[in-house]
C-alpha cells in the first residue's frame, strides 16, 4: 500500500463545535467538501483503494502568513473525521457521491500523527497518510 498525499489551497477543516463536520450547515462545509473532493480525485487518478483497517502515520503541514485561529488538534480531528468511513453517520445526501470517500476505516487507526505550521504563502495544507512502518 502506498502512501496517499494531498495538497489543498485553504485551511482544513477544524474540529471545534458539537455539530458533526459532515453536516450540510458546518460553517466549514466548503473546507469539508474541498478535502473530500481532493481525496476522491487522488484515488481515482492513481487507483489507490485506501488503507482499510491497517496502522496508519498521519503528516499534516499547514502553511499560512499568519498562525491560524485553530490550534492543531482539531485541525487533526476534523481532517481525520473528513477522510473516515462514514458508514454510521446521519444523513449525508447533501455530499452526493463524497459521501462514499474514505481512506480508511475509523480514524482510532492513526498511531503515528505530526503536525507542523509553517509560516508562508498560499495558505494551504498538505495531507500524507501511509501505513505504519
Amino acid at each position: 500500500m502506498d502512501q496517499i498525499e494531498i495538497v489543498i489551497e485553504d485551511l482544513p477543516p477544524a474540529k471545534s463545535e458539537g455539530k458533526s463536520m459532515l453536516a450540510a450547515a458546518h460553517r466549514h462545509h466548503s473546507r469539508v467538501v474541498a478535502l473530500l473532493q481532493a481525496a476522491r480525485d487522488h484515488m481515482k487518478s492513481t487507483g489507490h483503494q485506501g488503507f482499510g483497517s491497517a496502522a496508519l502515520t498521519l503528516d499534516v503541514t499547514l502553511t499560512s502568513p499568519e498562525p491560524p485561529a485553530s490550534d492543531a488538534t482539531n485541525y487533526l480531528g476534523g481532517i481525520t473525521d473528513v477522510l473516515e468511513a462514514k458508514g454510521q453517520r446521519g444523513p449525508l445526501g447533501h455530499l452526493g457521491e463524497l459521501a462514499k470517500v474514505a481512506l480508511y476505516d475509523d480514524d482510532r487507526q492513526f498511531q503515528d500523527v505530526h503536525f507542523r505550521w509553517q509560516q508562508g504563502k498560499p495558505t494551504g495544507y498538505r495531507v500524507r497518510i501511509r501505513p505504519r512502518a
